[in-house]
């Protein structure tokens, strides 16, 4: 008899037995123009065009999305669990972000993002905000948001006058971009996949991560903006 985890009870002498599903983890450098689904009736490439072979035939879903033009990390797993608690606001798990914006926010703008800002869906969650540069009438602003709602951080720095030039994504959660390359996937450690789970109230894993090592051609880059 097959048993499907998640789904089916099973017990030894009426104490219940734990049974172990094996996942995939993995991390992507999502790139301008790519979009965050399985297909697009435009034709525009997807997320999951950028997987390499070893994973086309597995069914790998994105934790949340990154709109079109935003770059860098994206999260894409089969475990449906911990992918809906990560990318639920109920379990405010952190996103970061490096955006670049038009001007420099004055220090009234970011106390505005510190506190929230009212947007058309209701008042933001508190952010935290640095400015890390400013030159040339732009201004790199670190940002960490733990709401995920669709374009938010967009829409956070339209609100105080200071609208998104670029956007990358450099940590969800404790899982950071770090050097991988755009476009360039990686599988997650089992640390890191025990972090997420953390994140999100979950326990310790059942069982062995599947496919460890790496994949595809790995390279890295300096992923500053």
């Amino acid at each position: 008899m097959l048993v499907q985890p998640g789904v089916d009870r099973v017990t030894l002498d009426g104490k219940p037995v734990e049974v172990g599903e094996r996942h995939h983890y993995v991390v992507l450098n999502k790139p301008a123009g790519v979009i965050t689904t399985a297909r697009d009736p435009e034709g525009r490439p997807t997320v999951l065009d950028l997987l390499p072979p070893e994973l086309e035939q597995v069914r790998l879903f994105p934790v949340g999305r990154l709109d079109a033009d935003t770059t860098g990390l994206l999260l894409m797993t089969d475990d449906g669990e911990l992918a809906h608690r990560l990318a639920h606001p109920g379990h405010a798990v952190a996103r970061e972000y490096l955006a670049v914006v038009a001007g420099v926010p004055g220090e009234g703008d970011l106390r505005r993002l510190r506190q929230g800002v009212h947007l058309a869906d209701g008042r933001t969650q508190p952010a935290a905000v640095g400015l890390v540069a400013a030159r040339s009438g732009l201004t790199k602003v670190r940002v960490v948001v733990t709401e995920g709602r669709n374009r938010e951080v967009r829409r956070m720095f339209d609100a105080i006058g200071h609208p998104v030039k670029e956007l990358q994504r450099t940590a969800f959660g404790p899982v950071r971009l770090g050097r991988l390359r755009l476009g360039g996937v990686r599988r997650l450690r089992r640390p890191e996949v025990e972090s997420l789970r953390a994140a999100a109230g979950l326990g310790t894993l059942p069982s062995p991560l599947v496919g460890k090592g790496r994949v595809g051609a790995e390279r890295s880059q300096d992923t500053g903006l």
